[in-house]
């Protein structure tokens, strides 16, 4: 081999430093997504609005999103993964600023619907762009780093007002540090630009991943195993993302936490999803058992909402359980697909359940916020948070019902092999 040769590809370090610079933007984009949930009641107190308009701030985002997942593809394809990545971090940059300079709750809707039309391609690019620059296993590494630094964003936002208390006397200036933090989104894409376009004229890069489409005549296609995921998918993450919407109030206004507290409290799905997830994932690899996981999974979340407002025991067991469905069931639920779908149609299998999980999300925020006001959920009335915990639980429990006929799907004779290590080939 000559060494014309060996530098066809950029070096491990070069390649490594270009995943640290290009996450910097997927921890930009997770911190301001989060950075509504620690200044909830500040929202409420300050500015007069109701846990409904606090639903809605998730809401925007995700009909936002809905829609870009139907037309992002074709703009990552259109501009490439250099241009897209800077187009779309600068756009949820701005969309922190716009969030954060006015109390008027329109203004603040349109910030997130920014954020929205953003951050999911800005996601999507960015999964894109790092197949040019990682193969084989290096990739799925890949994946996981740049994940985990996303999530490290999530992180730093619960746990801000603990470091960053001097910003909590009003709720606007943890807005603005959102706006300082998402810099990040815009520095990381345009930082990537340039070390792309010196590997370009330097060395030979992959080709960019293709980008999850919807093909509407492929969902036609799909047997009940995948369906009964889908549902799985948006019973799950309706019930977890919306709850994380109002944790930190919920912790302050039911449990009586500080604001500090309440943040750390509502981080710890975070940290137990960047612990566990790979290990869950390596176990799944190991011994297959796929459906069973995820069934122990939806088991693990069904007593966590009535616990928290009904029973006397430790915040940390339905913390701890919460946090073991939260790792397990996505650790294992996103690569089944691959098991249940043909690869010509993995792109419109994942879009779809995309699609679906964030219509899920959206109703749900607005129903929870609904459910919250209609019972006068507050500090003087903690009660009023128990109607919004039924509904999480009645979501927890469809999709148990929809895990169990899952297992019993794939146990039976027309399984595509979820329960054997490597699939039906054993």
């Amino acid at each position: 081999m000559t060494e014309e040769t060996i530098r066809e590809r950029p070096s491990p370090i070069f390649r490594w430093i270009t995943l640290l610079f290009v996450s910097m933007a997927m921890f930009g984009n997770y911190y301001i997504y989060d950075s509504i949930a620690p200044i909830a009641d500040m929202l409420k107190l300050e500015l007069g609005f109701n846990d409904i308009n606090i639903g809605q701030m998730y809401t925007a985002y995700s009909i936002a999103a809905v829609l870009v997942l139907l037309f992002g593809g074709f703009v990552i394809d259109r501009f490439g993964t250099r241009i897209s990545i800077i187009i779309f971090g600068t756009i949820c940059t701005i969309s922190a600023f716009v969030t954060a300079v006015s109390p008027d709750l329109s203004v603040m809707l349109s910030g997130r619907v920014l954020l929205g039309i953003g951050a999911e391609p800005l996601i999507v690019a960015i999964t894109a762009a790092l197949a040019k620059w990682f193969k084989g296993k290096e990739l799925g590494f890949a994946f996981g780093i740049n994940l985990t630094i996303g999530r490290l964003g999530s992180f730093a936002a619960d746990w801000s007002p603990t470091w960053g208390s001097s910003y909590y006397s009003n709720w606007q200036d943890p807005l603005y540090l959102a706006t300082i933090i998402g810099l990040t989104c815009f520095v990381g894409g345009f930082t990537y630009y340039f070390m792309e376009g010196y590997a370009l004229k330097r060395y030979t890069l992959g080709e960019a991943g293709e980008t999850d489409r919807l093909a509407i005549k492929d969902m036609f296609k799909f047997d009940k195993s995948f369906w009964y995921i889908v549902i799985l998918c948006v019973t799950f993450y309706s019930a977890i993302f919306p709850f994380r919407s109002f944790a930190i109030k919920f912790y302050m206004e039911f449990h009586g936490a500080d604001r500090e507290m309440a943040g750390q409290l509502n981080s710890a799905l975070i940290f137990a999803s960047m612990v566990a997830m790979p290990l869950f994932g390596l176990l799944a690899d190991r011994i297959g058992k796929r459906a069973l996981m995820m069934m122990i999974g939806s088991v693990a979340i069904l007593p966590v909402y009535l616990m928290l407002v009904y029973s006397g025991v430790s915040l940390y067991i339905p913390i701890a359980l919460m946090g073991i469905a939260f790792s397990l069931i996505p650790a294992i639920m996103w690569p089944s697909v691959a098991y249940l779908v043909e690869e010509s149609r993995l792109g419109t299998a994942y879009a779809l359940m995309t699609l679906v999980q964030q219509i899920g999300v959206a109703l749900f925020n607005v129903l929870l916020g609904w459910a919250n006001d209609t019972w006068q959920a507050s500090a003087d009335n903690p009660g009023g948070y128990e109607a919004g915990m039924w509904i999480l639980s009645i979501l927890g429990l469809i999709g148990f019902v929809f895990a169990f006929l899952l297992r019993k799907n794939e146990t039976g004779p027309n399984n595509h092999g979820l329960e054997y290590p490597r699939g039906k080939t054993g």
